[in-house]
């Protein structure tokens, strides 16, 4: 397999969204092209550079679509956690408003392990989603040896779950939900980023409203994505613990994004079981 770092980061028309550039990476995260790892790991870790991996994916036939990395004033920024969300070059699986992905996480601190998980990108909202592990699990690769072919797999791997994915969102679209659900669907996901509900000084239904005419649906899928993007989004009105209004954060944190999008996607999957 070409696993050859220069390989360029083409711009191609693909559903929704462009392919990143070499360019954009190098400014959304650094880290991509990191040259070594953090000094505090031991000779046990190799050090493959994300820009290398991402090479070899693109010889798989699979684009960069959207990246970043955590920001942190500890952190080096050339080996912080990153994501790059990829999707395949030419897609089969065609869903309403949403385009199967790869997400693709990695760190050079020791901190995370490659790891690759299914994604959903919904034109709509622009609401990148993460499926739950519990659902479609997580494919890990340790930093161990020359990996880079071992990544790749696992990338291809998981793209042959794109169709049992579009099943589940398909089931999502075609079921209903009354008031009562919706609400208590909203409660569930307030808990999630609010475990104690007395302070987080805000209603489920808020994370109902709908931000644009496409949202307003009463079927799961777009509950889901509304509740989603409201959860994660930021921008709601609430009351802080001292009676101030205030509006909810954005959240930006890559591990409590994946978090949450994990759990969500598992409130959704027990609608659909129950």
């Amino acid at each position: 397999m070409n696993s050859n770092s220069s390989l360029s980061f083409s711009r191609y028309s693909h559903a929704f969204t462009p392919a990143l550039a070499m360019e954009d990476l190098r400014t959304k995260v650094p880290a991509v092209f990191a040259g070594g790892a953090h000094e505090s790991l031991s000779q046990k870790y190799t050090f493959i550079p994300t820009e290398r991996v991402l090479s070899g994916l693109m010889s798989a036939g699979f684009v960069p679509v959207d990246a970043r990395q955590a920001g942190s004033r500890k952190a080096s920024p050339m080996h912080a956690r990153h994501l790059v969300r990829l999707r395949r070059r030419f897609e089969t699986v065609a869903l309403r408003d949403s385009v199967p992905e790869v997400v693709f996480l990695n760190s050079h601190d020791g901190s995370s392990a490659y790891q690759l998980r299914l994604g959903l990108f919904r034109a709509v909202c622009t609401n990148g989603l993460i499926v739950s592990v519990g659902a479609f699990p997580a494919l890990c690769v340790a930093h161990r040896g020359d990996i880079v072919d071992e990544v790749v797999t696992a990338a291809l791997e998981a793209s042959e779950r794109f169709e049992k994915l579009a099943g589940r969102v398909e089931r999502m679209e075609q079921r209903r939900l009354d008031r009562g659900e919706q609400l208590g669907f909203a409660g569930k996901a307030l808990a999630l980023r609010y475990p104690d509900l007395t302070k987080a000084g805000m209603q489920p239904s808020q994370l109902l409203g709908s931000r644009r005419a496409e949202d307003v649906s009463d079927d799961l899928w777009t509950v889901f994505n509304r509740v989603q993007e409201n959860l994660l989004g930021g921008g709601l009105v609430r009351r802080t613990e001292t009676g101030r209004l205030s509006r909810t954060r954005r959240i930006t944190s890559i591990r409590a994004d994946v978090r949450l999008n994990s759990w969500l996607w598992d409130l959704a999957e027990e609608v659909l079981a129950g």
